[in-house]
């Protein structure tokens, strides 16, 4: 009911500052356009890319707008959000993503398998393939340690298989270990994403506003520094505060967003 209320009290079309974004409708700020030319690059190579950032910075956007743009009758993405597991379990994931399921237990046998299905992608249909792996980060050092073998063709001289990792900012820790050196000595590309700039933030305020079908600013100056200040310049926490602090001022039956309504959604979030 409150969302109704507030969605009808300012004439949105439909939810604002959502997550679920077309690719067209993706901001394009000058740091995914960054994270998008180190992508295409690291691909061309066949080598490896390093996407890092603080949580909410927009690595997942960033990740998404770069796939989205790859030509579906060229490449065929392999992308798999990472866990805490095993190697055999990261394995299973990208065969899944392959549409292949064995009970295997055998890191040979399933190495085997995702090796078999790359080579038919790139020999046999003639495509070209990466793989991508977001939450990197979690990954185990085990992980790391053996994960650069899974991009080793013909004594490692074929590059089918470039590789792109995204994660927070421990990732960069934890390849500098000696055991991680194979895998991150195949990096090329490196992206670092933060928090933007008070400018950046109000276009991107701007920006969802119009995705939801108002194209007036409807946060004051002083609400869009509350804003900018209150989350870092990070994305994710900007678009809650937004939206809270527009339930806010709705509530009060204000038209437009002050200070005061985004410290009143600050206490709702963390």
């Amino acid at each position: 009911m409150m969302q109704e209320s507030y969605r009808n009290f300012f004439g949105f079309q439909r939810e604002p500052f959502g997550s679920d974004l077309q690719l067209n409708e993706i901001l394009q700020t000058p740091e995914i356009i960054a994270v998008k030319e180190r992508f295409d690059y690291a691909l061309r190579l066949g080598s490896a890319a390093l996407v890092t950032g603080e949580i909410g910075s927009g690595k997942s956007t960033a990740l998404r707008y770069a796939m989205g743009n790859l030509h579906p009758s060229e490449y065929t993405p392999l992308f798999v959000t990472a866990s805490s597991g095993s190697i055999l379990e990261l394995y299973r994931q990208i065969l899944s993503e392959m549409g292949i399921y064995t009970a295997s237990s055998s890191r040979a046998v399933l190495l085997r398998l995702i090796r078999r299905e790359i080579h038919e992608i790139v020999i046999g249909k003639k495509m070209k393939t990466a793989l991508i792996i977001d939450e990197a980060s979690l990954l185990r050092l085990d992980v790391f340690s053996e994960l650069h073998t899974i991009c080793q063709f013909q004594q490692d001289s074929k590059p089918y298989l470039p590789l792109v990792l995204a994660g927070q900012n421990n990732l960069v820790d934890k390849l500098l270990y000696r055991h991680s050196q194979p895998l991150a000595s195949r990096i090329v590309a490196r992206s670092h994403l933060e928090g933007v700039n008070r400018n950046h933030m109000e276009q991107y305020l701007k920006h969802h506003l119009a995705l939801a079908g108002v194209k007036k600013n409807l946060f004051d100056q002083a609400a869009i520094t509350a804003i900018h200040q209150a989350s870092g310049g990070l994305f994710r926490k900007a678009n809650h505060l937004a939206r809270g602090a527009l339930i806010a001022a709705a509530k009060e039956q204000s038209i437009t967003v002050n200070p005061e309504h985004v410290r009143v959604a600050s206490t709702e979030i963390f």
